[in-house]
């Protein structure tokens, strides 16, 4: 796994002097915890932030040195030459801005604020938290007791960067909008510019990039107008790739990269040159520009041993392991993994070390050492969850199933794509409760928008009303006329009102069809099913159908194969596509008494009401067979699909007592797993249960192909390749045996 520039926290992104200086803004997701602020236990004080500032900002003056014109002689020289020290070997740096601290007494108050804006930021990089958030906080009051709004900001940045880096991320999105504003009020161009390079990476990290891309560009236009730092720019223009990369304008990322490079290059400072090569890595790894990233890592990583800089070299070291992972190099993945993980202790950089540790045991299994790569990967997935990172959780766990499959650990395999399975049904619901969500707040404002309408409308006839009186009083022989005027304008808005009635009528219909149907494919979606399984009879409450009949139900559950592959290499909209064929497909194969429905992600549930019992593993291989025909054509590349089944009969009777729909579709959904770790492009079906006396539903459904194997279930396998079904267990060699 890589790890990508969005990774990184936002607000240390917009920073001129950042230790990474990286492009993008995926913030790291952290579960929000309220942590107490504490004083600074190495000396100094703390003042929070908001109202309790102003009130001590008074008291700021007899703890600071006094503002006077000039300072030690050589004082601004020597900060200047720390900054970038400071920025990329912080634990070398802290110890000479300490000592500075104590000598500048009477410094001015830009260096005074650039020495706080310093202390904050190394005490971050070194781990200390609370004397990170002293100097921040003391930066903003110092601000607030001159009344100059460009110091303030850029207090409000520094503390944001500590707040983001104590997962306080709500707080620390404020504080960087609250700083955007702060600075618009002063006539610094360069805190300007940094404050809107920050708000706009904070837009970005909320999937808001219209505002994103407006705030950055007004940032590089207002680092262009200054002139004694040329470091503004650059952290600008690095920010401006990493945005168009992120919004997949790769044109206008790869034009402002070819400013980028040589004006990095201008600078002859080699952690902007290093900062600029990763940089170069992401867009090129975004792109489809494999062998372009892999350089730009091996400079980068040249350039920042020369610095000592061990957090920027514990990712660049994680990313070229996964540039060796995606080439099934092992050996070399695995080395680059390890030196990642030293160097992330190093610097106490939990979030990276979780994708070290990932990036290790991928290639721990791919080396055949199972133990050490199951330790490793569970080390990882543990952070993950902690940061409650569930779309980046998802992904690592699809991996680690992938990896097991690999190294022949099928058991745990199963167990990974269940632990996925489960997360991406969890995230595909709450992303279909906010379209509903969206559908219904858009028919609201419809509906406020008419009745606004009608109540305009009788606000008119109500007038008309009146002046008809007036007119009655004042003219008598026009009376027929106001009359006959009067009836004509109710009856047009008679006509406007039922015009009006019978749209929001279309409409209703329109948000009913709209709440049932899966948007991609046109599919009833899931809700609509489970309404349909509730209301249609309560189908788990009838008789099984006896032996005799010769007619059943039958549910299939599938699944598309590598679709993360199809969506990492081709992108999401042939994964789009894939999803719409097999949708087709499906309506094609089965009948229009069939339900079909979009089941979540790329899943799909068909509900057969009535088949011949002799013919449902009949129709598993219609399926197999009409999907893996199929071949989609998307930007001149051709890409084949194939599926793997779960089946079962409905309703399953054990012992006579028909089971609920949803134990059904879960017997099904544990078929598919089957299907999956056993080669894929095949189904696997529940006929029945023997010797349920002896055995519980519970106990199935913990361990279905346990129970298969000890003989309490009948199963079924049909392959894609295959001509006719076969009872569970006479497949290819290495496949699943059934004993005797």
């Amino acid at each position: 796994m890589s790890f990508p520039c969005e990774k990184f926290p936002p607000y240390e992104l917009s920073r001129l002097q950042h230790e990474y200086n990286h492009p993008g803004t995926l913030q790291v997701r952290w579960n929000n915890r309220e942590r107490q602020l504490a004083g600074n236990r190495n000396g100094g004080w703390l003042i929070h932030a908001g109202p309790r500032a102003i009130a001590a900002a008074a008291a700021l003056a007899l703890t600071l040195p006094a503002v006077a014109d000039g300072g030690p002689p050589g004082l601004h020289a020597r900060i200047l030459e720390l900054r970038e020290q400071s920025r990329f070997v912080s634990y070398k740096a802290l110890p000479q801005l300490l000592k500075l601290q104590a000598e500048s007494a009477g410094a001015a108050p830009a260096d005074q604020a650039e020495l706080l804006d310093q202390l904050s930021m190394a005490n971050t990089r070194t781990g200390h938290s609370d004397a990170a958030l002293a100097a921040a906080n003391q930066l903003i009051a110092y601000g607030l007791s001159l009344r100059d709004n460009a110091i303030i900001a850029r207090g409000q940045m520094a503390k944001s960067y500590v707040l983001f880096d104590r997962a306080d991320v709500k707080a620390a999105n404020q504080l960087s909008f609250d700083a955007e504003k702060t600075a618009a009020a002063s006539n610094n161009l360069a805190v300007r510019s940094q404050a809107a390079v920050t708000a706009g990476q904070t837009c970005a990290t909320q999937g808001d990039f219209p505002a994103a891309l407006v705030k950055l560009q007004n940032g590089v236009d207002l680092a262009r107008q200054v002139d004694d730092d040329p470091l503004i720019l650059f952290a600008a223009l690095n920010a401006l790739v990493g945005l168009y990369a992120q919004m997949k304008e790769y044109d206008k990322a790869y034009a402002a990269l070819d400013e980028l490079l040589p004006y990095a290059e201008k600078l002859r400072l080699p952690g902007r040159m290093a900062a600029a090569r990763n940089t170069e890595y992401v867009l090129a790894i975004d792109s489809g520009q494999p062998k372009r990233a892999l350089r730009a890592l091996l400079h980068s990583l040249e350039l920042e041993r020369k610095l000592g800089a061990e957090r920027m070299m514990g990712v660049t070291l994680v990313n070229l392991s996964d540039s060796y992972l995606k080439e099934r190099d092992y050996v070399h993945a695995a080395q680059y993994a390890h030196e990642s993980l030293r160097y992330t202790q190093l610097s106490d950089d939990k979030t990276v070390e979780a994708t070290a540790r990932s990036n290790l045991g991928q290639a721990y299994l791919g080396l055949g050492r199972i133990a050490e790569g199951k330790k490793q990967y569970e080390a990882g997935i543990a952070r993950y969850e902690q940061e409650n990172n569930k779309p980046d959780l998802q992904a690592v766990l699809r991996e680690y199933g992938e990896a097991l499959e690999r190294a022949g650990d099928l058991t745990g395999a199963v167990s990974a794509y269940h632990r996925e399975r489960a997360l991406s049904n969890e995230l595909f619901e709450k992303q279909r409760r906010q379209a509903v969500l969206e559908l219904q707040e858009k028919y609201d404002a419809d509906q406020r928008q008419r009745q606004i309408q009608l109540l305009s409308q009788e606000n008119q006839i109500t007038g008309a009303e009146i002046d008809n009186r007036r007119l009655q009083q004042r003219v008598w022989w026009l009376l027929a006329l106001v009359f006959g005027l009067a009836s004509m304008v109710g009856g047009l808005l008679y006509r406007k009102v039922r015009h009006a009635n019978a749209q929001l009528e279309v409409k209703n219909l329109e948000l009913k069809a709209q709440s049932t149907l899966d948007p991609l494919t046109s599919l009833y979606n899931r809700r609509h099913f489970q309404d349909t399984m509730r209301d249609a009879g309560r189908p788990q409450a009838a008789q099984p159908t006896p032996h005799s009949d010769d007619t059943v139900g039958a549910l299939f559950l599938l699944d598309v194969d590598h679709f993360k592959h199809i969506n990492d290499r081709h992108g999401h909209a042939a994964g789009d596509a894939v999803l719409r064929m097999v949708a087709e497909k499906l309506r094609v194969v089965l009948r229009e008494t069939d339900m079909i429905v979009r089941w979540g992600g790329e899943e799909f549930l068909a509900f057969l009401p009535a088949i011949p019992r002799h013919g449902v593993d009949e129709i598993a291989r219609r399926i197999l067979a009409g999907i893996s025909s199929q071949v989609i054509r998307h930007q001149e590349q051709e890409i084949s699909v194939n599926v793997s089944v779960g089946f079962a009969p409905f309703p399953l009777a054990p012992a006579g007592v028909p089971l609920p729909w949803e134990r059904a579709v879960n017997l099904a959904d544990m078929a598919l797993y089957l299907a999956k770790a056993n080669g894929r492009n095949r189904a696997y079906g529940v006929r029945g249960f023997h010797n349920f006396q002896r055995t519980s539903m519970e106990q199935i459904e913990q361990d279905l192909e346990g129970a298969w194997r000890t003989g309490f279930v009948d199963l079924s396998v049909v392959c894609g390749d295959a001509r006719e079904a076969q009872p569970a267990g006479y497949g290819n060699a290495g496949r699943l045996m059934r004993p005797p």
